[in-house]
């Protein structure tokens, strides 16, 4: 199910073809000295606005898998961690060595990321700001590098099963890197795409909403405040939403 905000979107747009198919039938009487409001440059800004709306969600989409691949990949640290340190525990090293590992698996078991919850609606809508559970996760992989660090350096630690291996541990971190990257570079490019629709539809002087502000004005001038044409476009709604 889409947000209501992106339905707003959407019937902001519908309504301005239904604006352009009552101007389409006025024929030339409908014959603006303002480029933007003539009926080429219409179409032309409905096609615009439609592509626009269509990035946005393909954007968007692609933001949640994006968080549910994190959400994959860091779902399995904590028993992991702990796992590791039961194996350092196993071995030669110092009561000292073994509390800086345990202090680093309490950290990671102790950060409770906002967003490890899973999206089950790859529809619902990307945040409109980056949450505190960006940096959550960007310490979660700080917490898991200082416990391999702590591991490398103990030379009695060589355990036989390989994703205990620091090895592994190595590529854990690069997946989890990479993962929580992806997440941020598919917000920006929600985030992009909410900006170039908002200029489209709102904010730019030849924004969808202003042209068909517009329009009716020309419309209202041509036929008469009073007349079945400007009442045919006046009551045809285009909503401003805060942005």
């Amino acid at each position: 199910m889409k947000s209501t905000s992106e339905t707003g979107h959407a019937k902001n747009v519908a309504n301005f073809q239904h604006l352009i198919e009552f101007v389409t039938a006025y024929g030339d009487i409908y014959n603006p000295s303002k480029k933007s409001l003539q009926l080429p440059q219409l179409i032309a800004l409905k096609a615009t606005a439609e592509s626009s709306l269509a990035e946005v969600l393909t954007k968007n989409t692609l933001y949640n898998n994006k968080v549910n691949e994190r959400l994959d990949a860091f779902s399995g640290l904590r028993p992991l961690s702990t796992r590791l340190v039961n194996a350092l525990q196993s071995t030669d090293a110092t009561s000292q060595t073994i509390e800086d590992a345990k202090t680093y698996n309490r950290k990671i078991q102790g950060k409770k990321a906002s967003s490890t919850q899973p999206q089950t609606n790859l529809d619902a809508p990307a945040p409109n700001t980056i949450s505190t559970s960006q940096q959550s996760y960007d310490q979660l992989i700080q917490h898991f590098a200082g416990l391999r660090s702590v591991l490398e350096a103990e030379s009695s630690y060589s355990p036989n099963e390989k994703d205990l291996q620091i090895a592994s541990i190595d590529t854990k971190i690069t997946d989890l890197s990479e993962k929580n990257t992806a997440v941020a570079n598919a917000y920006a490019g929600v985030s992009n795409s909410r900006i170039a629709r908002n200029e489209t539809l709102y904010t730019k002087d030849d924004s969808l909403v202003e042209t068909a502000t517009e329009v009716k004005k020309y419309i209202k001038s041509v036929f008469g405040a009073s007349s079945p044409q400007f009442a045919q476009v006046k009551g045809i709604e285009f909503k401003k939403p805060k942005l």
